[in-house]
């Protein structure tokens, strides 16, 4: 296995990477000696500025809004409520969550799709400039979504790698300074040692390129909720997924205190016939967390995965509840937005009630990364799930 290369060094060679002795006889230049001969890893430029923009996203009660859905999903959000997939009322509803007074106080990143990375307010500033000023970190999703992956049974890969580093460069003049590649892993159809290992190592080599163009990248290999299995197997699935993607990760050289890690949480399949609590959830979690992650990642990110958004918000309470070694806290999608795009309905005069929509769910996720949330004054929409069977971005 290539993960085998990661053997520790012993302790006479601990300081020495890639190492060779060699032995220089009269007239020789072939043969063995003491000799040691270190041959240096490169230093990325942007090490500094990585590891202080993870820190500054995994900041005490604050969590990324991720609104990087393609046009195409992006669609589907807006035909919910009525509204025509145009750019025109994507740029609208951008705009509406992005514009929110106050969202910094709770969020410090937003994933942004390649099109409003480049876009801007109807007045003419930048989204980018948006967020800035309320010091929120702007991010870009940067695959290019999900393929059939030959070999496997019926799984997927994530296309993306070709261009990345030039596409990561030109984003990172925009003003983006993290990225986000999702790949996912189904239980129902296995998983193959293939598809394990296709989505690890490119996952590992988006890392490696991101950080070599100056974003701090968001690695998300996740599990789909899909299936009936127990949350036992989601556990064994996840320590097994976790430990191939760390495993590539170090021999990619990537600098750990520069990512985020956004990995789904260890729940029961969607379809298994017991739920489990908040606390169960959490000692699971928290549980592969403690034997795959380490130390030195900053920041823990959760993705709601079709969570109701009051499941999601619980469930991140409850991994909160005692110190942990990471920041631990929140990158959702659906389960910031669903009640923002009820409460709005396309309607102009609804924007200001949809922000307080938005600001309602930041807030509460915001106390939940501080192991302070109570679930006493929530609704029952927001209780409601979001699952979609093998849904995708």
């Amino acid at each position: 296995m290539a993960c085998s290369s990661l053997a520790k060094l012993n302790a006479a060679s601990s300081q020495w990477i890639g190492q060779q002795s060699f032995t220089q006889r009269h007239g020789s230049s072939t043969s063995l000696s003491t000799r040691r001969v270190a041959v240096p890893i490169r230093a990325k430029a942007y090490t500094d500025e990585l590891i202080l923009t993870a820190k500054t996203i995994a900041s005490p009660g604050r969590g990324i809004l991720a609104i990087d859905e393609s046009n195409a999903t992006c669609g589907k959000r807006l035909d919910s409520i009525g509204l025509d997939n145009t750019e025109v009322n994507r740029q609208a509803y951008r705009q509406l969550l992005l514009t929110t007074p106050g969202l910094g106080e709770y969020i410090s990143g937003a994933i942004l799709f390649e099109e409003t990375l480049y876009q801007s307010t109807t007045d003419g500033k930048k989204f980018v400039d948006v967020l800035r000023e309320q010091k929120i970190v702007p991010g870009i999703k940067v695959d290019k979504g999900l393929v059939p992956l030959p070999g496997s049974n019926n799984e997927s890969w994530c296309q993306g790698l070709d261009g990345l580093a030039s596409r990561s460069a030109e984003y990172y003049k925009q003003g983006a300074r993290f990225a986000k590649w999702r790949t996912v892993v189904s239980i129902p159809c296995g998983p193959s040692a293939l598809a394990v290992k296709e989505a690890a190592w490119g996952l590992a080599r988006y890392a490696a390129i991101s950080q070599d163009n100056g974003l701090v990248p968001i690695v998300e290999p996740e599990i789909l909720l899909d299936g009936d299995h127990p949350i036992e197997r989601t556990l064994e699935v996840a320590e097994k997924v976790w430990a191939e993607v760390f495993c590539y990760l170090a021999e990619n050289n990537v600098v750990f205190e520069g990512i985020l890690l956004k990995p789904s949480m260890v729940t029961p399949g969607a379809e298994h016939k017991e739920k489990a609590s908040p606390e169960t959830i959490a000692k699971h979690t928290l549980t592969v967390l403690k034997r795959r992650v380490p130390p030195a990642v900053p920041g823990i990110m959760f993705l709601s995965g079709g969570q109701s958004e009051a499941e999601a918000t619980l469930n991140l309470n409850a991994m909160n509840q005692s110190p942990n070694p990471w920041h631990v806290s929140f990158s959702y999608a659906r389960a910031l937005q669903n009640s923002v795009l009820k409460a709005w309905q396309g309607h102009p005069e609804n924007v200001e009630a949809a922000q307080r929509a938005l600001l309602v769910r930041a807030k509460a996720n915001s106390l939940a990364q501080l192991g302070r949330y109570s679930a006493e004054d929530e609704d029952e929409e927001a209780k409601k799930g979001m699952f979609v069977k093998g849904y995708t971005y």
